[in-house]
């Protein structure tokens, strides 16, 4: 990429976890938003069994568009390019290169995409990407390893529990028995991987555990069982690489039993299940000021890159904060919470875009080995 050339960025969105439709929206959102007198953007969309199209991948995905065409990212750094393949009949398809692209925006979420599976896949190519690596991808993905990292640096997290779906179907009375020992009512259940409240329960009764577990393990082969409290919901988001900031706090309303699909994505405004979004967040300096300190401890202990959207329960009776999840690629519409909590902090949507693609390029420099000269000297003895 020369002086004055725009950079190339592959945005990639759809995939196959059941957040795909989410993705859809956020990807609309960061092109039409991306400078077109800075960027030239290519498309790249994953439709529900894995094949990625180019053309207008957003109306192959939505609309079954037959013009898209399918292409492939090669694990060779020589390459760092879409390739297009041509199917020649009953002969092995040809790779011809379509794109070079200089740095990827993954607008992915869930498995396949937000877990470092992509990540691992850019890492090969050598292409600089937006978001956090392969490790804090995955740590942050997954809600299991994620609380026992946070536990392991002292920070605060309900209590909860890790059930696998092959223990649930094997001895599910034994399993019961164990939850309502170490937990009581309301209870959680949840999917360990996956995100947008997709397979999420709360659970009051029995019964209602039994049909949580059922529906989580839909999603997941390792199910979070987690202590139910009346809490507020507070949200902050990161961004930055190794010297991370972090946004004012915003509060999350949910006029639904809790915040979870319907009432992120399908409830219209002035609904009786509207969610109300209230940024900043109603509550004392002091304490947003601690929320902010914890963020950027959770943030770095997964080692999360580029963005990050940290979520807080605040227990309204006790007063006790408790982090609930980190979310490495959150929902990326303008009405999200993560741009919108920026917006709020003064970071404007078109220039928090820019921001994301530079910390991209930036740490894709700062992997490189370094030459001789730039490392320390050594200390006398």
């Amino acid at each position: 990429m020369s002086s004055g050339q725009k950079i190339r960025v592959g945005v990639i969105f759809g995939g196959r976890s059941g957040e795909h439709e989410v993705s859809l929206r956020s990807a609309r959102s960061v092109m039409a938003a991306l400078d077109a007198t800075r960027y030239e953007v290519v498309p790249v969309g994953i439709d529900k069994n894995g094949r990625w199209l180019v053309g207008d991948a957003l109306a192959a995905l939505t609309q079954g568009n037959p013009a898209a065409r399918p292409v492939a990212l090669l694990p060779d750094p020589q390459v760092a390019a879409l390739l297009q393949i041509e199917q020649r009949g009953e002969q092995p398809a040809a790779l011809t290169e379509l794109a070079h692209l200089d740095v990827v925006f993954p607008v992915l979420h869930g498995p396949y995409g937000e877990d470092g599976t992509v990540q691992g896949l850019l890492e090969l190519a050598g292409l600089p990407y937006v978001g956090a690596g392969v490790v804090g991808s995955a740590v942050g993905m997954d809600k299991a390893i994620f609380k026992q990292v946070m536990a392991a640096n002292g920070l605060p997290i309900l209590p909860w529990l890790l059930v696998n779906r092959s223990d649930w179907r094997k001895r599910p009375s034994a399993v019961l028995a164990q939850i309502e020992a170490a937990l009581y009512y309301p209870i959680f259940t949840k999917p360990a991987n996956l995100g947008s409240s997709v397979g999420i329960s709360k659970c009051r009764n029995r019964a209602e555990l039994e049909k949580g577990l059922h529906e989580a393990a839909v999603y997941d082969r390792r199910l979070v069982v987690e202590q139910g409290i009346n809490a507020r919901e507070l949200e902050i988001s990161v961004l930055g690489n190794d010297d991370p900031i972090a946004s004012v706090v915003g509060e999350i309303c949910p006029r639904r039993e809790f915040y979870d699909y319907a009432a992120k994505y399908l409830a219209e405004p002035d609904s009786d299940e509207y969610t109300e979004l209230i940024i900043p967040a109603d509550i004392p300096a002091a304490l947003a000021d601690a929320l902010r300190d914890l963020a950027i401890r959770a943030y770095k202990a997964v080692d999360c890159a580029g963005l990050g959207r940290v979520d807080f329960l605040l227990d309204k009776e006790s007063g006790q904060v408790y982090i609930n999840e980190i979310n490495t690629i959150p929902g990326f519409t303008r009405i999200s919470m993560y741009p919108k909590l920026w917006e709020a902090s003064g970071l404007s949507y078109p220039a928090l875009l820019d921001r994301l693609i530079a910390l991209a390029l930036e740490r894709h420099a700062e992997k490189q080995p370094a030459p001789l000269s730039a490392q320390p000297a050594p200390e006398d003895e």
